[in-house]
């Protein structure tokens, strides 16, 4: 049976490179979008360039009803689906200063990093639990590790500080940890993957590049029953295994 993949905020970036390595491995892909016609556009175009396995959903992972719509979408079309990419996210205002930066940016970075995450994992649950191999990957960060924010050693430590982006990510990866607790006598295998730091406009296009950290992102969306879940992996801090702390 071929699979079927949902990847949320696809309309760009690594969430598009991840839809179309998926699909040249014969996958078929939901590319989620909060502007439906602007994920109508970018399939045409993936189209005329040989992908014909890709299509367009609106999904706003902030707002419940497009959500919902979603997942009536995709359980009329396949009746299940094996892999869910949680991969929508914001970075909020810069700088990010942890006395100044007033709450209610956290509240609008946090609905969707984390509750978006939440929302989007909790109504999608039932259909992953009919795939015989369902995967979730939640697209993280390693500034959201607490251990190596607060090590003085990592060569990040003296970067520029995202106190909210990183409190966003942090809370993701603490419900990572708990889902995959709850589903660790299921088939069902989640992890928490960085990237890494990618060329997109979230990063003003440095970093390394999107085929790259899409890779990293695919590898974890088809594990097999012998793979991990409940750990967070970031290739670009530790390069020999690619697990990380917490």
């Amino acid at each position: 049976m071929t699979k079927t993949a949902l990847i949320t905020g696809a309309n760009k970036g690594i969430g598009l490179e991840t839809a179309k390595q998926l699909s040249q491995k014969g996958i078929n892909v939901y590319l989620g979008s909060r502007d439906i016609n602007k994920g109508e556009e970018i399939v045409a175009k993936l189209k005329n360039d040989g992908y014909k396995n890709i299509t367009p959903i609106e999904i706003d992972v902030t707002k419940p009803q497009t959500i919902k719509k979603a997942q009536n979408i995709i359980e009329k079309e396949t009746g299940h689906l094996d892999i869910l990419i949680n991969n929508a996210g914001i970075s909020g205002i810069t700088p990010q200063n942890a006395l100044e930066t007033p709450p209610d940016e956290y509240l609008d970075v946090m609905n969707v990093n984390l509750y978006g995450v939440i929302r989007t994992t909790q109504s999608f649950i039932g259909l992953l639990k009919k795939s015989s191999e369902p995967r979730i990957v939640n697209v993280s960060t390693s500034v959201g590790s607490l251990s190596l924010q607060s090590n003085p050693q990592w060569p990040a430590y003296d970067y520029g500080k995202y106190a909210v982006y990183a409190s966003s990510k942090a809370a993701m990866n603490m419900y990572t940890v708990h889902l995959a607790y709850e589903l660790k006598n299921t088939n069902v295998k989640v992890n928490a993957v960085c990237p890494g730091y990618t060329k997109t406009d979230f990063t003003g296009f440095n970093g390394g590049e999107v085929e790259d950290a899409a890779k990293r992102i695919i590898k974890f969306a088809l594990i097999d029953d012998n793979g991990p879940s409940g750990k967070f992996y970031s290739e670009e801090s530790n390069p020999e295994s690619g697990e990380i702390t917490w």
